[in-house]
């Protein structure tokens, strides 16, 4: 089951978080995503991209100048999450036409509505592209169709 999905730079400042069933509280979040990120840019790009964590497992993939950070319980399949790092980085690359981070800190509620047609409640639900995108395509029709 995922635990939480983070989005972060180099510099360590979180721009996107999503938590599932209330893993940490919401006081020790800011500390906790800090922590979390800390280790994650530490380590070299030869290192695994899964480390332990209290009771997470981590599973991180960086792009460019993002770091893609997803925490797991032990019965989840790190491949398995690995692969779906790939696939939101597809998605928002194709969305965005290159996902840089101002997109991601600007389009936060666009984020938020593809990371929860991919997953609910910590559990994958959809991994096409196309579904995913699909109603956020059609809001965005609806969207441009108010301003003409």
């Amino acid at each position: 089951m995922i635990k939480f999905i983070l989005i972060s730079n180099k510099q360590g400042l979180t721009r996107f978080s999503n938590y599932y069933n209330n893993c940490v509280e919401k006081e020790e979040r800011s500390y906790f995503e800090a922590d979390i990120v800390r280790k994650c840019l530490s380590r070299n790009e030869k290192q695994c991209s899964f480390i332990e964590y209290k009771s997470f497992k981590i599973v991180y993939r960086r792009y460019a100048s993002l770091f893609f950070i997803v925490g797991i319980d032990e019965s989840e399949n790190e491949l398995g999450i690995y692969e779906l790092i790939h696939n939101l980085v597809e998605i928002l690359d194709h969305y965005f036409s290159r996902v840089r981070e101002l997109d991601i800190m600007f389009n936060l509620e666009k984020i938020h509505m593809i990371v929860d047609e991919m997953v609910c409640n910590g559990y994958i639900i959809e991994t096409s592209k196309i579904r995913i995108l699909q109603p956020i395509k059609y809001l965005d029709q609806l969207q441009a169709a108010r301003i003409l």
